[in-house]
Formats: structure tokens, C-alpha cells, sequence
């Protein structure tokens, strides 16, 4: 028995529905409070990495707060002087008293002699302000109760090495990726923002994530590319907070916010203020980004291209060795 086709009449007579993604503000509740939970949880966890921030690369060079110098520091080194130097007038300035942290860098200085780390007293510090951090079940700190790896960071301060910066780049590029992955899927089915901004906003933690990391790896070989470490970081955390504060607001307040409450007047009233002069002024805007971008992609070009190259020819010769 042949089945039964309808006749091409009957065939355009059957309504088409495109298939639409459904809106957050109209997920099921269960559905909301998973994405609410998971936002909230990410963006607290995001905030505690920037308190880490502070306390750890923030103090590099003794001062709260996050600057070139504490960038420089970190990742190229403070070449003037020693790691363990560095990190006593650092992140570990709180760790000893005054007295005892000259103790430690007068020995450093003095050549760091064997004999003189038990005699001068310095072997008592360091087991009585550094081992309970510094010992073998730390994991990726040295074990100060070896006198090897205290001998190693009292040599000159050339920042991160090479392994460890392999290591937290890789960690970094999984677990952050995973992170801006999920909080996109929940901003993707918003509708407050156009198509384009939308693309735009979950595709930039991408691009802000590789050039943090990348120049973390560029810094190492040169100090000015500290600014870009800072950059990519402020651009990374702006473009997290836009996808998470929309995705909450059009989950919680779309309908009385943005459709027949205070965010609509504000939109008529946006509108209305609309004229031939703001047209000018937001195209005069335009041209001066515009100048400003072509300004900066031939700087690029012609500045730091060639630096990049000397960077990455610096880079393989160290690899090759």
C-alpha cells in the first residue's frame, strides 16, 4: 500500500514555522534559577580571582595595587636584584619583620655562602617564617628545607620561567575558555542585544583570553609589553561583566524593565533627543576612531612588527639551546 502524498495545492496550503530560540525571559523557572545560580556562582569566583590578583602580581613591587611595574616584575623580573630579594620587598613583605628580611637580603647580597646561612641565623628564619608554605607537599612553591632551592632564588630575579609559564598558560587557556563557554550559551538566547553586538560580545573574551596570554610570553621577553597584559585583562573582565549583567537583567526584570516600565521611557526618550546635531557630533566621533585605529595599525606596523620578530628569533634561539 503506497502512502499518501498530498498534491502540491495541499503541500502550499500547510503552514511553515520557523523554528526561534526561546528568549530568557521566557525559559521555564527551574531553567532560570540553573542559569542564575551558575552566574552568580562564576561571578563571585571571578571577583575572588581579582582580589588574587591584587595580593599576589598586585605586590610585586611592595605597593597594593595593580601597575606596570608589578607586570614587569612578574613576568620579566626585577633585574637589579634577586627573586628571593624581590619577593621580600613583594608579595612576602608581610611574611618576616624588618630586621629579619635585611637579615636575608644582606646574606643574598654577601654571596649567599652555605657556611653563613646557619651561622648568621638565616636558616632559623627562613624555618620559622617560610617552611610552612615553602616545603615538599606545596606543590609548585620551592621546599626551603632544601638548601638547593633557596641557593636558586637568590640569583639574579629574571621573573617567570619558561616552565611555568607553559604551565598556568595551558591551565588558563582550559578553564577560562570553559568558563566564557557557558556563560555565552546563557547570553546567547538574550534579546536585548542586536545580532552583531551579540556575536561580538561572546566572541571578544576569546580574543582578549589569547592576547593575555600571549603576552604574558611577550613581557617575559620584554618589558613593554606589560601594558598589553593589562589590556587584555581590563578587556577580558568588560566584556564578562556586560554578558553577565544583560544575561540577569533580561532574566529578572525584561518585562517590567525594558517592555512597559522605566526602560522603555528611557528609550522613547533617547529617541526623541535624536537630531541632525547628534548625528554630527556621534559621525565626527566615528572619523576620530577611525584616524585613531589607522594611527595605531601603522604604528604597529612599522614599530612593533619588528620587535615581535626580534621577540620570537630571541625566543627559538633560547629553545634551541
Amino acid at each position: 500500500m503506497q502512502p499518501y502524498v498530498p498534491p502540491p495545492e495541499e503541500i502550499d496550503d500547510i503552514p511553515v514555522q520557523k523554528q526561534k530560540y526561546i528568549g530568557l525571559k521566557d525559559h521555564d523557572l527551574p531553567i532560570k534559577v540553573l542559569f542564575t545560580g551558575y552566574l552568580c556562582t562564576v561571578g563571585i569566583g571571578y571577583l575572588f580571582a581579582i582580589i588574587q590578583i591584587l595580593f599576589t602580581h598586585g605586590m610585586a613591587d611592595g605597593k597594593f595595587g595593580l601597575s606596570v611595574d608589578d607586570i614587569v616584575y612578574s613576568y620579566y623580573g626585577n633585574r637589579s636584584g634577586t627573586v628571593l630579594e624581590t619577593q621580600l620587598n613583594g608579595s612576602m613583605k608581610d611574611k618576616a619583620t624588618d630586621q629579619e628580611r635585611f637579615d636575608i637580603i644582606q646574606w643574598v647580597r654577601d654571596g649567599a655562602d652555605k657556611d653563613d646561612y646557619i651561622d648568621n641565623g638565616i636558616k632559623k628564619i627562613i624555618e620559622n617564617n617560610c617552611v610552612m608554605c615553602h616545603n615538599k607537599e606545596s606543590g609548585s612553591l620551592p621546599d626551603f628545607n632544601k638548601f638547593e632551592n633557596i641557593l636558586a632564588v637568590s640569583k639574579q630575579d629574571e621573573g617567570a620561567t619558561f616552565s611555568s609559564l607553559t604551565r598556568i598558560s595551558h591551565i588558563h587557556l582550559f578553564g577560562i575558555s570553559f568558563i566564557f563557554m557557558f556563560v555565552g550559551i546563557i547570553f546567547s538566547f538574550e534579546e536585548t542585544t542586536s545580532v552583531r553586538y551579540k556575536c561580538i560580545a561572546i566572541g571578544m573574551p576569546y580574543v582578549f583570553l589569547i592576547a593575555d596570554i600571549l603576552s604574558w610570553w611577550l613581557t617575559k621577553l620584554h618589558p613593554m609589553f606589560a601594558w598589553l597584559v593589562i589590556i587584555a585583562g581590563v578587556g577580558m573582565g568588560t566584556s564578562f561583566v556586560y554578558m553577565w549583567v544583560i544575561s540577569l537583567l533580561e532574566m529578572w526584570l525584561f518585562k517590567p524593565v525594558f517592555v512597559s516600565g522605566l526602560g522603555m521611557h528611557y528609550l522613547q526618550w533617547r529617541d526623541s533627543l535624536r537630531s541632525e546635531a547628534l548625528g554630527k557630533t556621534v559621525d565626527y566621533i566615528v572619523c576620530l576612531i577611525k584616524k585613531s585605529i589607522n594611527f595605531y595599525c601603522h604604528y604597529i606596523k612599522s614599530n612593533a612588527l619588528p620587535l615581535l620578530k626580534k621577540a620570537w628569533d630571541f625566543l627559538l634561539s633560547k629553545i634551541k639551546k
